[in-house]
């Protein structure tokens, strides 16, 4: 039997020494469908329309925007749960695919869509997920021991007596006690269960781990427990976190840098404190003056509504697409898209009047970029 090719190494982006993953111009649509039976195509909703994200290693890049915005599909693209239907992911993995599947200790890096089906497979134990709803995340079939050796078992990771080991090692690191191994997900409450989805996604060491909306579905006195146990694996680990969050508080605590993305694309990254003591895009703008600031007491923050709902992602609008809500917006806005450009360093927006919003919801001189 021939041996799989390796995953081809990227060719096209360089991958620096200081980042995980790239992705440039990822573009994911859902198909809308029509008729009694559904089977006329009538357009298509274009969730994720040529997203750039760049992911260091050992960072939390925090993912925020409006329900709608794409941010879990472009998540999904990310760890190939999802196929983008164009664009480029490059990874840097320990995975060996020339011999016998393991980590040799080396470093390569791959093309993440070129991957066939067993190195996509191999790849998995790389890239993991921790879901929003600890309920519906896991078998109400398997006690916890069970559910937390599945991925083992699966991927062939040590003898029997080895994966018992790993798996109470593992319990133990998300604050579980032994006692807790042998019961059903029924028994225990939503940051519990959440623990053991943290301790599942982590059985396979993986170096990058999507933490899609990880505390929303639980209570505001467990929160604070569980980020601060994804800080303490991080530190302990060397995990690289992408933090899908839809409660800034949540995303100020925990991101060392913020994308903020609106119906498909990303409109402003940069790092934490830019992002929520100097935001550029008026979309970011508006949305962090829903979130009281205790420390900044050098500005009034007024609460900006926006008018109008998020337009349909099956007819965004021309030019940019937050020009229809936009307190701002020009006539050129309706009329060119633009790119996501470089204002500051390590600070990129996407918008033709960056900083033409203030904080207390005033138009302002746009922010101009340096020589």
């Amino acid at each position: 039997m021939t041996a799989p090719a390796p995953a081809a190494q990227d060719s096209t982006v360089l991958l620096p020494d200081d980042l995980l993953l790239r992705a440039r111009g990822l573009v994911k649509g859902f198909p809308v469908h029509a008729g009694v039976l559904r089977r006329r195509r009538a357009g298509e909703i274009s969730a994720v329309a040529g997203v750039d994200l760049d992911v260091r290693r050992g960072e939390t890049l925090g993912l925020v925007g409006e329900s709608g915005s794409g941010k879990s599909t472009t998540a999904r693209c990310l760890l190939r749960l999802i196929e983008p239907d164009s664009g480029t992911l490059v990874l840097r993995t320990g995975m060996d695919f020339d011999g016998g599947g393991g980590r040799d200790g080396a470093e390569r890096v791959v093309d993440l869509r070129a991957a066939s089906g067993p190195q996509m497979r191999r790849l998995r134990r790389e890239l993991q997920i921790v879901f929003q709803d600890p309920y519906a995340s896991l078998n109400p079939r398997m006690t916890v021991a069970e559910a937390v050796a599945e991925p083992l078992a699966e991927h062939g990771v040590g003898t029997r007596a080895e994966r018992r080991a790993r798996v109470a090692e593992l319990i133990r690191m998300v604050g579980l006690g032994p006692e807790h191994a042998d019961r059903y997900p029924q028994s225990f409450s939503g940051g519990q269960r959440q623990r053991i989805g943290i301790a599942r996604a982590l059985a396979l060491d993986p170096r990058f781990v999507v933490l899609d909306e990880p505390v929303s579905s639980l209570d505001v006195s467990v929160q604070g427990q569980i980020l601060n146990l994804f800080a303490d694996l991080q530190q302990r680990l060397g995990l690289t976190y992408l933090l899908i969050a839809h409660d800034l508080s949540v995303v100020r605590h925990a991101s060392d840098r913020v994308a903020v993305m609106y119906l498909g694309k990303v409109v402003e990254i940069a790092d934490r404190t830019a992002i929520f003591h100097n935001p550029l895009h008026p979309y970011t703008v508006a949305l962090l003056s829903a979130v009281p600031d205790a420390t900044d007491t050098t500005r009034a923050r007024e609460r900006i509504i926006l008018s109008g709902d998020l337009p349909s992602a099956a007819s965004p609008p021309h030019g940019c697409r937050f020009s229809t809500r936009c307190p701002v917006a020009r006539p050129v806005c309706s009329e060119v898209e633009p790119s996501l450009r470089e204002l500051a360093p390590g600070h990129r927006i996407a918008c033709h009047f960056p900083g033409a919003l203030a904080v207390d919801g005033s138009a302002q001189a746009p922010v101009v970029a340096g020589p």
